[in-house]
Order: C-alpha cells, then sequence, then structure tokens
C-alpha cells in the first residue's frame, strides 16, 4: 500500500473505471456489451475497468448514450482523479531543499497561520503546498530567481534573506487586498492632508494608527503597518493598485516615534514626489536621489528648514534649548532629539529619556 508523507493511502484515490465496473455489474451489462454499445474495442474497456486508462471526452460521451449517465459525470470523475493523482504525486516529489526552506521561514510562516493566510495545524510537505500556492509559485526553491526578476532586485545586500523578503512582500499584498476603499489616488488631497497628519504627533499611539488609516483613505491609500522579519530589512513598501489606489506598508521594525514619523513622511514624499511607478520597495540600505528627496520632504515637513538651520547654528543643545524651540515649532521635544542624532549634532545615547517608543501593532 503506497503512502505519501503525510501517509495518506494511494488506494484511497479512486480511479473512474472502479465506478465503471460497479455501473455495470449493477445492470448486469459486460464489458463486451459496453465496447459494441460505444463502438470501441473490448480491450479499451478491459484497460478503463482495470484503472489503466483514463475516461477521454469523447469515450464520456459515447458511455452518456450507452449507459444514458450525463458525459459531465465522467469528465468530471477523470478530472479529479487526476488532480487528487498529481495532488499525491506532488507531495512524494517534495524535496527535502524545500523542507530546508521551510526553517527559515518559520517565523513569518507562524505570523501567517496567526493572521488566517496558512492553516493553522498544517505542516511538512502540505505545508509547502499552501505555501507555494500563497507565494503564487510552483516550487519554493526558485524564489531568488523571481526576485531577481521583478521588483525584489537586492543588488548585493547582505542582509536579506531572499526567502523571506519574497514571503513578506506577498504577505502585504495580502494584506492591502483585504481592505476596501472608494476614493482612488488623490495627490492634491494627499498634500492637504499632510498637516492634518502632523497634528497626530501628539496623539496617543492607539489613536494615531485608526487616524492615519482614516486619512490616507481618503485620499485613495491603503495603510498598514506590517511586522518586521529578520532578513527583510524594509522599512516601506508602496505599490500602486489595479483598482486606481495605492498601498502604503511601513513595518514594525524600528518603534521610537520620531522615526515613525520620519519614515511615513519620507514615504508620502515619494508618493508626492511621483516616484512609484509600480511598486517601491524602500530598504533600509537604499540610497539615491529619490530616496535623498524623500528624506529632505520629511525632514522640512517635521521640521521648518530655516528655523532648523538658525537653531543648529548656535550650537547649543542643551535640553532647555531644545523644549524651548519645540514649543516654538510645535512638535514634541523627541523630534527634534531625533533629528538632531541623526544629523550627528547628539549622540544617540543623549536625551534618550526625552524619546518616546511606539507599541505598534498591526493594522489590517
Amino acid at each position: 500500500m503506497a503512502k505519501n508523507m503525510n501517509g495518506l493511502s494511494r488506494e484511497f484515490i479512486i480511479h473512474p473505471g472502479e465506478t465503471l465496473i460497479e455501473i455495470l455489474e449493477d445492470r448486469g451489462m459486460s464489458q463486451r456489451e459496453l465496447a459494441v454499445r460505444t463502438g470501441v474495442t473490448e480491450p479499451h474497456i478491459s484497460s478503463i475497468v482495470n484503472c489503466q486508462k483514463a475516461i477521454s471526452v469523447s469515450f464520456a460521451k459515447k458511455m452518456e448514450y450507452a449507459l444514458g449517465i450525463d458525459a459531465g459525470f465522467w469528465i468530471n470523475l477523470q478530472a479529479n482523479y487526476d488532480k487528487e493523482l498529481a495532488d499525491f504525486e506532488e507531495l512524494n516529489e517534495i524535496s527535502g531543499e524545500e523542507l530546508e526552506i521551510l526553517k527559515g521561514l518559520n517565523s513569518i510562516i507562524e505570523h501567517l497561520k496567526q493572521i488566517g493566510f496558512l492553516e493553522p495545524e498544517v505542516h511538512g510537505p502540505m505545508l509547502v503546498i499552501q505555501l507555494r500556492k500563497l507565494l503564487n509559485i510552483s516550487n519554493l526553491i526558485r524564489i531568488p530567481e523571481v526576485s531577481q526578476t521583478g521588483a525584489y532586485r537586492l543588488a548585493t545586500a547582505t542582509n536579506v534573506d531572499p526567502y523571506v523578503l519574497f514571503t513578506w512582500l506577498r504577505m502585504c499584498d495580502l494584506i492591502t487586498d483585504n481592505q476596501q476603499i472608494e476614493q482612488v489616488l488623490d495627490i492634491d488631497k494627499l498634500k492637504k492632508k499632510v498637516p492634518l497628519i502632523k497634528e497626530l504627533i501628539f496623539e496617543d499611539v492607539a489613536k494615531v494608527q485608526f487616524r492615519l488609516k482614516s486619512y490616507l483613505a481618503e485620499c485613495g491609500i491603503k495603510f498598514s503597518i506590517v511586522k518586521h522579519f529578520r532578513g527583510a530589512p524594509v522599512q516601506g513598501v508602496i505599490k500602486k493598485n489595479n483598482d486606481g489606489t495605492l498601498s502604503l506598508l511601513m513595518t514594525t521594525r524600528r518603534k521610537f516615534a520620531d522615526i515613525f514619523w520620519f519614515t511615513l513622511f519620507h514615504e508620502i514624499g515619494h508618493t508626492i514626489n511621483g516616484d512609484i511607478e509600480d511598486k517601491l520597495i524602500d530598504y533600509d540600505f537604499a540610497k539615491s536621489e529619490a530616496e535623498d528627496k524623500a528624506d529632505e520632504f520629511a525632514a522640512n515637513i517635521l521640521i521648518d528648514a530655516k528655523e532648523y538651520e538658525s537653531f543648529v547654528g548656535k550650537g547649543d543643545f542643551s535640553l532647555p534649548l531644545i523644549k524651548k524651540f519645540c514649543i516654538e515649532q510645535n512638535i514634541p521635544p523627541y523630534i527634534l532629539i531625533g533629528r538632531l542624532q541623526r544629523d550627528k549634532y547628539l549622540k544617540y545615547h543623549q536625551y534618550s529619556a526625552e524619546k518616546v517608543k511606539y507599541e505598534l501593532g498591526e493594522s489590517k
């Protein structure tokens, strides 16, 4: 008795010939008589009832006349058998290499189970099958090839796991596919929303996520915060959708509030600047003119450029002066402290007590 790697017996896969022989026995009809009625040879009938040959569409039509059973019944029976047999053979042909790939994807696979994209108890070869279907790829070992031919090109980055990144990006697509918004992308509306979005820097983080999603939906943007996984060093993803909307996703990789707001306005800058042809994956290590412009947009939205230049020109970065400047600019101190740290006027440990952490839950 042949069994696959999950213990399923090959004998549970029923060939249509077994159904045919039962019907012939019930009717007291010989194989010879069926051969005469259908105009085929007796060996042809024998090969079918002995599960050696498939029921073709033309023979199914002939049996519709000979047995009074609709051809569709036989066609469907054969199609189901072929599918089940292919599934059985596929499970047995899964390589150790694909099973090894699952180990590297363990964290993201568990997350996909938690959020309902994979069955909770599935494992081993069946998990490989489900993951192939989820990722739209016939074999997991081909993932790096797809990554290098599509929008996921990674150059010489050493901290990227192509399997994790590919799976993470697919998860992002699935999350935004579940969102329904009526408004198509409207850049002018987005520009007008920027001041309102900036006001959220004073809000509690729980309200921030809800309000952000609402504001951006009004501009035709699907927004989500997505869990970060080692091997996918992405700070954001922006993607054009077929329905005229845009998807904007941010990761939970860095939880300091100043980084969150800088990254958000960086991605909004990309959108307003028209940097997205199809999909823009914002890697932490990405360097380009478009990245510089998005950085400049984010920095200037958060802090007036001339006022910031004047402040740093004085060279006094004491906490009282920082707080005074922030009151004048109507921003929390952590925004300025984070900027001064990034620009190397302060060391990252300075005024750490003033930094704010966001416990960002994922949004769907």
